[in-house]
């Protein structure tokens, strides 16, 4: 039976300069492989001895990139290896077969979140009356499914996440603060979903996971085994659970053993 590896991408799998966390002395630092390019410009990267691992892992099992990016956005990226099958977008409102949307997935998150939350405009209005143009650099809508804000974070005052996730939450929506981007999103839309589909699809009998933000908790939990770096939403808040592993490592590095621990659970 194939073993189903769900991972999340940025600051999990790959990084930007800013995230890469490149502590050691120069001479020693890890080389790297550019693995998305935007308006011509480098973006992110992984090490090449992590594009090696990621090459091993597609041959090994059912490779699914899960992000919260939207589609575009995901497709900018030119992972090492073979081209996965599935690829889970929009925190799971678009399975992509092959690199085409399944349209009947899609409807199916939407429905849900007709029926179970707040809509989306109710939630863009408030982001746009209640967030300071101060701190705020640009408003934005991914796919018609959920909003994000691109903001300053040393203007950015704390108490206003925090009275933000609690104005989400009595609607249904849940609130993330991952690097310069703040995301609402509806409960409903989660990448967990979207790796049991795949995992019905494909038959596999053992599922694992990897992700750093609150946005992949849920991701975590529903797999048989997780990871989570050193860093990241989650690490911050020291959450843990039984199936779940927290690696000590930090940035691009952590990339790297993330793969390790994939491929060692893989050939197990």
């Amino acid at each position: 039976m194939p073993v189903l590896v769900a991972s999340d991408l940025d600051r999990t799998l790959i990084y930007s300069s800013a995230a890469l966390a490149l502590t050691m002395p120069d001479a020693r630092a890890p080389r790297l492989l550019c693995v998305e390019v935007h308006e011509s410009k480098p973006l992110s990267y992984m090490t090449e001895t992590a594009a090696g691992l990621l090459g091993d892992l597609g041959d090994a099992a059912v490779f699914v990139p899960t992000t919260t990016r939207t589609r575009k956005q995901y497709q900018r990226i030119n992972l090492p290896g073979p081209a996965p099958t599935y690829a889970i977008c929009a925190n799971g409102g678009h399975l992509l077969v092959d690199g085409v949307t399944d349209a009947d997935w899609h409807a199916r998150v939407q429905a849900r979140l007709a029926d179970e939350c707040a809509p989306l405009a109710e939630v863009q209005e408030h982001l746009l009356t209640s967030a300071d143009p101060v701190w705020v650099r640009k408003h934005r809508v991914a796919e018609d499914l959920f909003a994000y804000l691109v903001v300053e974070r040393e203007l950015l005052p704390e108490d206003w996440v925090k009275e933000l996730a609690v104005w989400a939450e009595n609607r249904g929506w849940t609130v993330s603060l991952q690097g310069r981007k703040i995301y609402a999103v509806p409960k409903p839309l989660t990448k967990s979903a979207a790796m049991r589909e795949v995992a019905r699809r494909t038959g596999a009998e053992l599922t694992l996971a990897a992700g750093d933000s609150l946005l992949d908790a849920d991701l975590l939990l529903a797999a048989d085994r997780g990871w989570r770096p050193g860093h990241g939403e989650l690490a911050d808040a020291g959450w843990a659970a039984p199936t779940i592993s927290a690696l000590p490592e930090r940035g691009v590095l952590a990339g790297e053993r993330i793969l390790r621990e994939f491929l060692k659970a893989t050939r197990q």
